[in-house]
């Protein structure tokens, strides 16, 4: 976030527009905005060096019609409750554009992870969990890893509910494999981003994927696997930023080698060998053909957006784009993939290790990512039918389409 924006509010609006186009009456509006439950809980937790620190935790619960609510836990010193209301209703509108089973629910705790010891995030990940274990469960709200957390993490989310309520294993996703994670998990989100470019780069805008030219900010988990992906499918990754440095080359950076050394350089692309280093600020300026933004939310701003170079935009991040970009871009011509079908992968894969967990029936890589393209490509087809129809951007197609699937669970249900 950019500090100016509130995500909630920058939702709720995006909300709107599709809400408009349904012509969804007032009170369906409020049923469909408001969360289900809020909870924030306070972590005492005793540091090594002797100090007691109150950490503050959160989880919102937004809705729970279509099944069991699901969405990450993310560890990050400046979350606010409003940011979480914001995400957890995103999952929402994410699970239903890919019709899977699931809600939208979001949790995360006020912490720095940069600043504490493995034993100290573990205790804090315990003391969270066992503080919200009663609404949680394989068949309430299944956490999942997010923003500076790990399938480490969610071991010890496993465990600490296993305290309580036994073995199962279905009540967490993005395990490790030794614990009933599921094969291409890691993979999964980065991807959906790059299936998702692909198809609209060469389907939708009818450019060949050799040799486009992709810009990225981020390079965790989801920038990493979408560059890798892309330059198998032929692409060239020609600029990466990152909180700590960026790196450019007009030829192609080699993905393999700056994969390998963001891992074993603290997760950071800053001094890879392989290109010219820049002001990881410029990175929207930066000439290419897709741009992927793979970091936090709230970047492509009023300010940001009018630098923007590429034709195409694939959301990788969540909520990267306030609704004055958005507007921006759809006055410039650029095409946006939004978030919730551009990084929908990560939760499709989550999905299939909570059924996997269900039987304790596993399927290996090439099955889970067959699965993951069919359920993609069929959303994405979902959705481009709702912008044919009603003549807007693809993320008012989408947000229509993920309405009209959870108010009619809504109503079915008798509301």
């Amino acid at each position: 976030m950019d500090g100016r924006t509130n995500l909630f509010e920058s939702v709720n609006r995006q909300f709107d527009e599709a809400a408009d186009i349904l012509n969804l009456s007032q009170e369906m509006r409020e049923l469909l905005k408001t969360p289900y439950r809020e909870i924030t809980v306070a972590m005492p937790i005793r540091m090594e060096d002797g100090t007691l620190r109150v950490f503050k935790g959160y989880r919102v619960q937004h809705n729970g019609v279509r099944g069991p609510q699901k969405g990450g836990l993310r560890f990050h010193p400046d979350l606010v409750l409003d940011d979480v209301r914001a995400l957890a209703s995103l999952n929402t509108w994410k699970t239903a554009v890919v019709n899977i089973p699931f809600g939208g629910a979001k949790g995360g705790i006020q912490c720095d992870p940069a600043k504490m010891s493995l034993h100290e995030l573990e205790m804090l990940t315990r003391r969270y969990i066992s503080k919200l274990s009663m609404v949680l469960g394989p068949t309430r709200d299944v956490p999942s890893p997010d923003l500076n957390t790990n399938a480490q993490t969610m071991a010890w989310v496993l465990d600490e509910y296993g305290r309580k309520n036994g073995y199962q294993p279905a009540c967490v996703t993005g395990k490790p494999l030794e614990l009933g994670g599921s094969q291409g998990r890691e993979a999964a989100t980065g991807r959906g981003v790059a299936l998702c470019a692909r198809e609209a780069w060469t389907r939708l805008l009818g450019h060949d994927l050799a040799g486009a030219r992709v810009i990225l900010q981020g390079f965790g988990n989801v920038g990493s696997f979408a560059a890798k992906f892309l330059h198998e499918m032929g692409a060239r990754v020609v600029a990466v930023a990152d909180r700590d440095g960026a790196v450019r080359r007009a030829e192609g950076l080699d993905v393999p080698a700056l994969f390998v050394h963001a891992r074993t350089n603290r997760g950071t692309v800053a001094g890879f060998p392989g290109g010219e280093a820049f002001d990881p600020g410029t990175i929207w300026a930066q000439e290419g053909d897709i741009l992927i933004p793979a970091a936090l939310g709230g970047v492509l701003t009023q300010a940001t957006a009018p630098e923007v170079r590429a034709s195409l935009i694939v959301e990788g991040a969540n909520a990267p784009t306030t609704p004055e970009a958005d507007r921006i871009f759809w006055e410039r011509g650029i095409t946006l993939i939004p978030d919730i079908l551009a990084n929908a992968g990560g939760v499709t894969v989550s999905y299939f290790e909570w059924v996997q967990n269900l039987q304790q029936l596993f399927w290996d890589e090439a099955e889970i990512f067959e699965k993951e393209e069919k359920i993609l490509m069929q959303a994405f087809r979902d959705v481009e039918e709702k912008v044919k129809r009603h003549g807007c951007t693809w993320r008012t197609g989408a947000l229509v389409l993920a309405l009209e699937r959870v108010k009619k669970a809504n109503e079915l249900r008798g509301w």
